[in-house]
């Protein structure tokens, strides 16, 4: 599973967790949000992109941001697209939980954003993915707040 890095180029998960850390080491007084966030394009008929983005924001200096971009068999279904993001981005939640429990991060928090809002059709769904989302032991944002999915992973869908 690999990422890539505007700055750093293609990374393995490890990689990308070390690099993570040591953007943290560098200003450790600092605030951070770490986010995981989603984004897919259906190409009718044809396959879906798949893009999970990890941000670590330094909260009032800016961050860095990693990515993984994936196709998968094309998906008629909006419902089980939405799912589908969201187990991607629980996935990734999870190996890094483990990573930063065993590094002595373990308070650092972890939300995942989801491509879903208020407005739109995936209103229906809202409760169930949030659901799904704290039910796993993570923060939720959805849109307007879930810049992680609706920005940067949707930068790279297409």
């Amino acid at each position: 599973m690999s990422f890539f890095s505007p700055s750093r180029g293609e990374l393995s998960f490890d990689d990308t967790f070390i690099d993570i850390i040591h953007y943290i080491n560098q200003s450790p007084e600092g605030a951070y949000k770490l986010i995981i966030g989603t984004d897919s394009h259906a190409y009718l008929g044809d396959n879906v992109t798949f893009v999970t983005a990890i941000i670590i924001h330094r909260i009032g200096k800016g961050g860095r941001y990693y990515f993984q971009k994936q196709k998968k068999q094309y998906m008629g279904s909006l419902r089980q697209r939405m799912y589908f993001e969201t187990s991607l981005s629980l996935e990734v939640a999870s190996r890094l939980t483990n990573k930063l429990a065993n590094s002595g991060f373990e308070e650092m928090n972890i939300e995942i954003h989801l491509d879903i809002g208020e407005k739109g059709e995936t209103r229906e769904i809202i409760k169930e993915l949030v659901g799904m989302v704290i039910g796993s032991g993570y923060d939720a944002r959805i849109k307007p707040e879930s810049y992680g999915a609706s920005k940067v992973a949707d930068k790279y869908t297409r």
